[in-house]
């Protein structure tokens, strides 16, 4: 079972410092990294900047356009106006069906402000309480969706290419 799970920093670099811990994790066999993206927000920028980083030793498992997606729905939609929000309500409502739904968008837009950073970690295998432990350390807050096999294969076949 996948699982996406997303660490909220207070500082717009805390997420991209973090990188090196989550390897660090991967080396030690505490968690498998199926994906992984990060998004920054500068605290004088209008709107935050997002980075795609695959699986942290090569292209990742969903792609450009399942990040780019969802870190839209989350940060630009709401900014767009209506007319472009209706217009991927289709792909929204694959992301809904995936364990991606409207309570877990709206957590993050809230979450992650101007001055702060999140880490977003498509994984498997984690063992939770080290990881959890780890991140913890940093100061980052948690915020998760657990995803179930089929879940995690409608997104792979939604959005890979």
């Amino acid at each position: 079972m996948a699982t996406l799970t997303v660490w909220k920093f207070d500082s717009s670099d805390g997420a991209r410092i973090a990188l090196d811990l989550l390897r660090k994790l991967q080396e030690q066999q505490l968690i498998t990294i199926r994906d992984t993206a990060y998004v920054y927000w500068e605290a004088d920028a209008k709107r935050p900047k997002t980075k795609e980083l695959g699986k942290l030793t090569g292209a990742g498992a969903l792609g450009g356009a399942f990040w780019g997606l969802l870190f839209g729905l989350i940060f630009f939609i709401p900014l767009l106006g209506a007319a472009i929000g209706a217009g991927v309500g289709a792909l929204a409502g694959s992301l809904s069906k995936a364990g991606i739904d409207d309570d877990f968008v709206q957590e993050v837009r809230d979450s992650v402000t101007p001055g702060t950073s999140a880490l977003f970690v498509m994984s498997e295998h984690a063992i939770v309480d080290r990881v959890a432990e780890q991140f913890k350390q940093t100061g980052a807050e948690l915020i998760t969706t657990n995803l179930s096999v089929h879940e995690e294969a409608l997104l792979r076949e939604t959005f890979t290419s």
